[in-house]
């Protein structure tokens, strides 16, 4: 998986100007929601991306006890001390669970969650532009009519010019190039 990621890092941040970091804090983020639909039995998971090389990794903390009564929570005195020598009963320590499969629900839900991440950022990103440009004046060219309001493709952004903003005596046709006055951005 982690050459995939990779390469959809790479395109993400090339082509769509998405930070790398925030993709891969999207993906973790993700990966944790389905993981946690995947295996709800496990309280505390995290999941780490290696920023480098984009090896997925798991982590649940389980409690250190002499006789394990809940599988998920618990890890044996003996199996502890496997991984950390200096551990004690009672302390929590966190123990690689990464699952070889995570399930076709869960990728789904990976999925979703990541497009969801990605339309966010490019909607803030889309926003950062354009916030300053309040009084300024903008192109852009008549892509269709709702109702009676004209809609503008800006390029990475769409304006509306409401019905009561135009000019009345003039008519659009969609593919037309219009200058329009930006008064909001939401």
């Amino acid at each position: 998986m982690n050459s995939e990621l990779m390469a959809v890092a790479e395109y993400m941040e090339r082509e769509r100007g998405i930070d790398r970091e925030t993709l891969l804090s999207a993906v973790e983020s993700a990966l944790l929601t389905a993981s946690k639909k995947s295996f709800s039995q496990a309280e505390e998971i995290r999941i780490h991306i290696d920023r480098k090389t984009c090896d997925v990794r798991a982590y649940a903390q389980l409690t250190v006890v002499e006789k394990v009564t809940a599988p998920h929570d618990e890890i044996a005195v003996g199996a502890a001390r496997i991984i950390n020598p200096a551990v004690n009963l009672g302390e929590v320590i966190e123990v690689e669970v990464t699952p070889r499969d995570f399930g076709r629900i869960a990728a789904q839900t990976a999925k979703q969650a990541i497009l969801q991440k990605i339309r966010q950022v490019e909607k803030e990103k889309t926003f950062d532009e354009y916030k300053d440009r309040v009084g300024d004046i903008v192109s852009g060219t008549v892509r269709r009519f709702e109702r009676s309001d004209v809609m503008i493709d800006l390029g990475r952004a769409e304006a509306i010019l409401p019905s009561k903003e135009r000019v009345p005596t003039e008519q659009y046709v969609a593919g037309d190039r219009i200058r329009a006055f930006v008064l909001n951005v939401e």
